[in-house]
């Protein structure tokens, strides 16, 4: 039998909405850091950094993610536009892949844009 709320170290409750974006951004995010959903959102609310320990289960679920995403990018080869929230998860993993790299060179992305933006025009 569950123990009563007030005998619970914590015994509080906060709820809040979202929307189903939102949600898996949330999702995403807590995946990628190896925390609990309760620790990561306790976290962000206080500002506490987040220090994100690669494991299997973290690379697993980044890998997963990275095929949903690979899958939605094959759909949009038929002429759709790609949701908001598409461009957000890409841009999320993409900033979470380059930060497992451990260092802070450029990626060759970066470099290219960086070389286009110093040019002038002829």
């Amino acid at each position: 039998m569950p123990c009563k709320n007030e005998n619970r170290a914590r015994p509080i409750t906060i709820a809040f909405r979202l929307s189903k974006e939102m949600n898996e951004t949330v999702n995403l995010l807590v995946a990628a850091s190896g925390m609990t959903k309760q620790d990561y959102i306790l976290s962000k609310l206080v500002d506490r950094e987040i220090i994100v320990k690669a494991s299997p289960s973290m690379y697993m679920s980044l890998r997963d993610e990275l095929r949903e995403v690979c899958k939605q990018l094959n759909r949009l080869r038929k002429g759709e536009n790609p949701s908001e929230h598409l461009l957000e998860t890409c841009d999320l993993l993409g900033e979470i892949v380059l930060g497992l790299r451990g260092d802070d060179t450029q990626a060759d992305a970066e470099r290219e844009d960086d070389i286009l933006k110093r040019m002038g025009r002829c």
